[in-house]
């Protein structure tokens, strides 16, 4: 029986869940969904700079997890862009969704301000 997996902690996608080539209806196109996750670790990565391990310890993952996420996250989005296909995000049951700018896990929570 595999073990459960980790919860993921990422950013909500502000705006569109669905990018598709122009002109071509979406019922013409053929979907690959990209998860949450693997969203999150390519946000932190490449547009945000963070080094893996920067980034696998703001999602509250391992540097693995994130190396696994980045490599289907990019070949899906590079299928999608290559081949004319249609991405949208996919939420799942073991990603966490937080708000923009709170990084790492459990950040805050507990501490009150100096006096």
């Amino acid at each position: 029986m595999p073990r459960n997996r980790k919860m993921r902690y990422c950013r909500g996608v502000d705006g569109y869940n669905l990018y598709k080539p122009a002109g071509i209806p979406v019922s013409q196109t053929e979907l690959i969904e990209l998860g949450l996750d693997e969203l999150e670790a390519m946000r932190l990565t490449d547009l945000d700079g963070l080094q893996q391990e920067e980034a696998a310890s703001a999602m509250g993952i391992s540097r693995g997890t994130i190396q696994r996420l980045l490599e289907s996250g990019r070949k899906k989005t590079l299928d999608a862009l290559v081949n004319g296909k249609a991405l949208s995000f996919a939420d799942a049951d073991h990603v966490c969704i937080r708000p923009p700018g709170h990084r790492g896990r459990g950040q805050g929570r507990g501490r009150s301000a100096p006096s």
